[in-house]
């Protein structure tokens, strides 16, 4: 059975204490800052999506324009009773509940709902030649509102899955947004907050960024996964990510998407293990890495390496390797990719011809051409390790070589 919860009035806030005229200039636009309230969701939070003439986007709005509405109406008025709009964001956590979907994604509506009222009042504090005081009154009232509704969604999702609304489930949030926050949050800061989260910290971790498809359902997470599926960019946390099993269980959770698993750091590092792991998944997203399984940004380095210093690599490509750029695509093509094999495969032709599908001496001959038109930069040790980046850029990221050979 549901617990009552305690009556709610305007009275708590700031607003409420403002004239009451106060309001009359909101209403007209009430209309335009749902609609700009709408699509900043449905931009951020994929699954809220919907026409607007559907059921789901008809429901989605009146219940955004009755909360915009309760506030606005509550300036000057402390008998204004909340009541209604806490119920209606009740319901919709029971409803985020049934559905099987975490909070996180009616969360980001609220506080983006938030934005995009402090933007407008803002505006409207120009327009309407409000005093400071009035501002500090109406962004510390909506901040008191969005609190209210938050809180009134988390106790109906509680509700519906029959446990209790607790410090931990923000915890586990906060604790999530600090391991990859960027500047680091301390150790000391993330052990306190891992404890009241209940979660054991690891000595590394592994952020996965994942682009998901439409209609995702985000699967059950074991305690040890902190997760943000509704971000605009989400991502995992999973702690270990070398220790055993740890490959299957990623894979498992991500088995429905799109992601690359970032570097392995310590707990303080997460930002770096995130941030690399959106580069390695734009790649995937642009074809250049594989995509039907979660990739590994270690197994790719030098793809994630030449394409972040995609600039210096064209400049680097038509200055080192110019008579291979002038030539024309369909004979500097065979020459390139030979080049790059026989170099992987230690200057031995034989390998190379196995791995390109062609004769051992097509290999020599190529090698020999290549000799001719690049002198001594085939075999010059200093410049090795040089060479393989810009031919590895080359065959394997296609914008930039192509982009080098215009």
């Amino acid at each position: 059975m549901a617990q009552p919860f305690p009556h709610t009035s305007a009275a708590e806030l700031p607003v409420s204490k403002l004239p009451a005229d106060m309001a009359a200039p909101l209403r007209p636009h009430l209309t335009a800052a749902v609609e700009e309230m709408v699509r900043e969701i449905e931009n951020l939070v994929p699954e809220y999506a919907r026409p607007p003439e559907s059921p789901y986007g008809q429901r989605m709005r009146r219940q955004i324009r009755q909360a915009v509405q309760h506030f606005v109406d509550a300036i000057g008025n402390p008998d204004q009773d909340l009541d209604a709009v806490v119920t209606i964001f009740e319901g919709i956590g029971r409803y985020e509940a049934r559905l099987g979907r975490g909070l996180d994604g009616l969360q980001t509506a609220i506080r983006v709902s938030g934005q995009v009222a402090c933007r407008r009042f803002i505006r409207d504090a120009r327009r309407l030649d409000w005093p400071l005081d009035v501002l500090g009154h109406i962004t510390e009232s909506l901040f008191m509102f969005l609190e209210k509704i938050a809180e009134a969604a988390a106790r109906g999702y509680a509700g519906a899955r029959g446990e209790p609304t607790g410090e931990r489930e923000r915890s586990r949030r906060r604790l999530r947004d600090l391991l990859v926050a960027d500047p680091p949050a301390s150790r000391e800061a993330l052990a306190e907050l891992a404890r009241s989260a209940c979660w054991t910290p690891s000595r590394t971790l592994a952020a996965v960024a994942v682009r998901t498809p439409p209609e995702f359902t985000p699967p059950v997470l074991p305690p040890s996964v902190l997760a943000d599926w509704h971000a605009p960019a989400p991502y995992l946390i999973v702690p270990d990510p070398d220790g055993p099993g740890q490959d299957r269980l990623i894979s498992t959770l991500v088995r429905d998407c799109q992601a690359a698993i970032g570097p392995t750091v310590p707990p303080t590092k997460g930002a770096l293990s995130l941030r690399w792991a959106r580069h390695a998944l734009d790649l995937v997203e642009r074809g250049v890495l594989p995509g039907k399984e979660a990739v590994r940004c270690l197994d790719h380095l030098p793809t994630l390496v030449a394409d972040r210093s995609a600039e210096l690599i064209d400049v680097a490509l038509r200055h080192r390797l110019a008579p291979l750029v002038a030539l024309p695509r369909h004979k500097r093509d065979p020459l390139v990719k030979t080049l790059l094999t026989y170099m992987e495969n230690r200057d031995n032709a034989v390998a190379a011809a196995d791995r390109l599908l062609v004769h051992e001496q097509t290999v020599r001959y190529r090698i020999r051409r290549l000799e001719q038109m690049l002198g001594e930069l085939v075999y010059d040790a200093d410049r090795r390790i040089e060479l393989l980046l810009l031919l590895h850029a080359w065959v394997h990221i296609r914008p930039a070589a192509e982009t080098a050979a215009s």
